[in-house]
């Protein structure tokens, strides 16, 4: 039987189809095409069907398949992050080796991400990996959003002794010029050794 083309769940299936693989969604994606019982019954039907999978407690993702590995591919950390910022309206910034990672400066994946945060302290737990969200000072998030605060968080994480100039200069490869013109409007947020590196990525650049 074919569905009216104005009920929830072709209204919902309609925007996931909007989306490219990898996608990852809440609920409240959805909240403005009906009641959350509606959704969530069409979410439900959805998963069954094998168009998207429930990654975790209220999370979803269109699966992408890895020719690589030859099988379903885990869901991308970053798009984990935004569904979640988009649900609960809150801020975050990536920490430790994930954001060392991010910038080229470490190889290691860890199974347990840090993100600094302006909402609440939680874990969201996907396949092996650990997503935890650390609630922190209104000075940690003051360049959440930004390169400058990855930076920040990736060299606090290596520690001074560990930084030299193959760090500053895998920094000036890997970022473009409006992200060392960003670096040069933030030392104030940063330690003073720190901030010291984040003057010398930026070097002339837009001065």
């Amino acid at each position: 039987m074919k569905k009216n083309p104005q009920s929830v769940d072709s209204k919902v299936l309609k925007r996931i189809q909007g989306h490219s693989k990898g996608w990852v969604f809440t609920p409240s994606n959805f909240s403005d095409l009906g009641s959350r019982a509606a959704v969530a019954s069409a979410l439900k039907r959805y998963k069954k069907a094998g168009t998207i999978r429930q990654i975790a407690r209220g999370l979803y993702d269109i699966p992408r398949y890895s020719k690589l590995l030859g099988k379903i591919a885990s869901p991308d950390t970053d798009a984990i992050a935004n569904a979640l910022k988009g649900r609960d309206a809150i801020r975050l910034q990536p920490t430790g080796a994930y954001a060392a990672n991010i910038l080229g400066l470490s190889t290691q994946v860890p199974a347990k991400i840090v993100f600094l945060t302006d909402g609440r302290t939680r874990k969201v737990n996907v396949g092996r990996r650990q997503i935890v969200l650390k609630r922190t000072t209104p000075r940690n998030m003051a360049t959440a959003g930004r390169i400058s605060g990855t930076v920040i968080q990736a060299l606090r994480w290596l520690g001074q002794r560990h930084v030299d100039d193959t760090t500053i200069r895998i920094l000036q490869q890997r970022l473009p010029n409006d992200a060392k013109k960003q670096l040069l409007k933030d030392p104030r947020y940063a330690p003073a050794w720190i901030a010291d590196i984040m003057r010398q990525v930026g070097g002339d650049v837009g001065r």
